[in-house]
């Protein structure tokens, strides 16, 4: 396992559990299964759905609380100074815990950024309390952090966005890496997890005959390539699988390292084509989604 420290001094697992699109019926299995495997950072988000079962999954495992970072997303609707207070309170509920050792804001948001600030500010005053132990964002690409940071006080530690091969984003990672913020990689081997309705032509990095390569040559498979391809940049990376043989091998990636010259060939394959939706442009619809009281 590998670990990672905050900008704040906390260190969390670079090597997470996803749970975006997973079913609720099979989250509370694959954390469970992941705890077991050797995981100890699990990934969601309000929006997704199952903050419940993942809590399950936690307490199914038996695997004591605080030998787990928990990182969870406050939704846009629930963004606001005291709605983003609330959206702690609704968070810890459903994941049956106290604390959070990581607490991001979802979206940027830039139609409401008012709003953005207002829910920044929460998260700050969470901080302060020792209710959350690290805060930080999600999709914000620079000229949002430029903002964000003009107006709040608490540098984040963490910002989550699309990172695979095919996109990697290296503008907003330089951004990051310029403020102390740590890039988190959500759909870090591309091609498995993809929104609906963007990018439609798609190609999965899966298939891509460089990694291919690379992984024949390590006897690895082409996900376990690019996600040691991320810890060896520096990066967390929070693959999501509810299969448990798909669980264990994205985790056996400690044991390999890929070479100077596999690294740059992985760098190269960047395609500047994003799988999910733009965050510079206004999602009203966003807000329309209202995230359950329990």
């Amino acid at each position: 396992m590998i670990d990672l420290t905050l900008n704040n001094g906390v260190t969390m697992p670079a090597l997470g559990l996803g749970v975006f699109q997973s079913a609720p019926e099979e989250t509370a299995a694959a954390v469970d299964t992941a705890l077991r495997t050797g995981y100890r950072h699990i990934d969601t988000a309000a929006a997704y759905r199952n903050e419940r079962e993942v809590g399950e999954g936690i307490r199914r495992s038996g695997i004591p609380r605080d030998e787990i970072f928990i990182e969870t997303k406050v939704w846009v609707s629930d963004y606001g100074y005291d709605e983003t207070l609330h959206a702690f309170e609704k968070a810890t509920g459903k994941l049956g815990v106290e604390t959070l050792d990581l607490l991001i804001l979802h979206q940027p948001a830039p139609s409401r950024f008012d709003r953005v600030i207002a829910a920044y500010k929460a998260l700050e005053v969470l901080l302060a309390d020792g209710k959350v132990r690290a805060i930080g964002v999600s999709n914000f690409m620079p000229p949002h952090l430029e903002r964000l940071l003009s107006e709040t006080d608490v540098v984040p530690a963490v910002n989550q966005i699309e990172l695979h091969p095919y996109f990697a984003q290296p503008a907003v990672q330089r951004a990051d890496a310029a403020n102390g913020i740590l890039t988190q990689a959500w759909s870090p081997i591309g091609g498995i997890t993809f929104y609906p309705g963007w990018g439609e032509q798609r190609r999965s990095v899966m298939d891509d005959p460089t990694i291919a390569a690379i992984a024949e040559t390590h006897g690895k498979s082409p996900a376990q390539i690019m996600l040691r391809w991320h810890l060896q940049e520096g990066r967390s990376a929070i693959p999501k699988s509810v299969t448990p043989s798909r669980i264990a091998e994205n985790f056996d990636v400690f044991d390999f390292t890929l070479t100077a010259e596999e690294i740059a060939s992985i760098d190269a394959l960047d395609t500047g084509v994003r799988s999910g939706p733009d965050p510079d442009a206004p999602r009203d619809e966003f807000f329309d989604r209202v995230i359950d009281e329990a």
